[in-house]
């Protein structure tokens, strides 16, 4: 992908090396890859240069398809491969002495064609989605922008608390020097949240890393209404730990309130997850995902502990779906209970804000509205363009790590 230039300069070229496509947009992890991707091809239509080259591991029957949808953003390079089972990465793992997760995800054959395609390419900066892709990044042997679309080595601590907690204890620690290790290695390291830029910091002391939003549109179409007066949805995405069992939490101690005050209500549950119980939908993760936006819905997003930003809020946001999270869910949003959205803790407090949101229909215009002037003000893609421009040329100017 090429973008014309008014100045008539020498293009910037970006080598994008990431976990996983960014389409099509089932979780937040692929869709702020998809709007900063969308962000970056903007800017042809602007006075700036920009060509984008992917790569990324999918299954082989993916790759047609997926090639097609990002055709008019960037240029895909995609390898046929997944990460590694979980028996086998706890394996490679404890033979390397690294994270699991590390582990999970460093794929060779990815490496391979990360070197190949900077080498033929001409790019002059590697961009890295998330901590996981940085040893497939430096195979480039270019300048790294390390994109943190989370703390990971928070999430394993903030999961410490479940049955698992013994080993993800353990685990928190591994995860938390790798990490730091990481963001030395990059260039410059760029998190979604002033808070997590601070977290990073404290991680690895001297490192460089700044704070830039997460670009996203004020205003998207909601989808088509589903059951339920209200319809409830509840995103759940595949293989994140926290989100599946915040679901389940929620089913067993929150839903159970809310059927007896709303007895037309139908909680829908989008994704990989055991929960089930009356008046509980199943839907598998969407291909459009404004079907689970749908038109007079409500959004619930109940996690015990995340960071970064919540994906799922924003786009619920775009496309006039009112909010209610927990206060982990809530953080890195900059957003006000009672204002953009209604903040509870789980259980049963959780099940009073749904159903006090449920009764009030000038509430959840009033959320809905502040929500869009936020995303407005804080997420327009056009201003957060110039910045992400500014931080990739930063890192360009740089030498390559080590």
């Amino acid at each position: 992908m090429a973008a014309g230039s008014a100045r008539g300069g020498a293009p910037l070229r970006i080598l994008w090396v990431a976990t996983k496509a960014p389409w099509p947009p089932r979780d937040g992890g692929r869709l702020l890859q998809l709007e900063t991707l969308r962000l970056l091809a903007a800017a042809r239509d602007d006075d700036e240069t920009v060509e984008v080259e992917l790569v990324a591991p999918e299954p082989r029957r993916a790759h047609a398809a997926i090639a097609a949808a990002l055709a008019p953003l960037c240029r895909p390079h995609l390898v046929a491969a997944r990460p590694l089972p979980l028996p086998l990465a706890l394996l490679r793992a404890r033979v390397r002495r690294e994270p699991v997760t590390a582990a999970r995800h460093r794929l060779a054959a990815v490496a391979r064609r990360v070197a190949q395609v900077a080498g033929e390419s001409g790019a002059q900066v590697v961009h890295a989605e998330q901590v996981q892709a940085m040893p497939q990044a430096l195979a480039a042997r270019l300048p790294v922008l390390l994109r943190a679309q989370n703390v990971e080595s928070e999430l394993w601590r903030g999961q410490g608390a479940s049955a698992a907690g013994s080993f993800r204890r353990r685990e928190a620690a591994r995860v938390a020097s790798w990490e730091a290790a990481m963001v030395r290695r990059a260039a410059l390291s760029v998190a979604v949240t002033e808070r997590d830029a601070g977290a990073l910091r404290a991680l690895a002391p001297g490192a460089r890393v700044e704070a830039l939003p997460v670009p996203f549109p004020a205003e998207l179409p909601a989808g088509p209404p589903l059951p339920g007066a209200p319809a409830i949805s509840l995103l759940v995405g595949a293989g994140w730990a926290p989100n599946r069992e915040g679901a389940e939490e929620f089913v067993a101690r929150a839903w159970p309130v809310v059927q007896q005050a709303l007895p037309l209500a139908q909680l829908h549950l989008f994704g990989d997850v055991r929960a089930a119980g009356e008046r509980i939908v199943r839907h598998a993760a969407p291909t459009d995902p404004a079907v689970a936006f749908a038109d007079g819905s409500i959004l619930v997003v109940p996690l015990a502990t995340a960071s970064g930003v919540r994906m799922k809020v924003l786009e619920a946001w775009a496309r006039g779906v009112p909010v209610v999270a927990t206060p982990a869910a809530a953080a890195g949003l900059d957003a006000t209970h009672g204002r953009e959205l209604l903040v509870a803790e789980m259980g049963e407090p959780l099940a009073d804000a749904l159903i006090a949101l449920a009764r009030d229909a000038a509430l959840r215009e009033r959320l809905v509205r502040s929500a869009r002037e936020l995303l407005r003000r804080r997420h327009a893609p056009g201003p957060l363009r110039a910045r992400l421009l500014s931080c990739y040329a930063a890192a360009a100017s740089t030498s390559a790590p080590g």
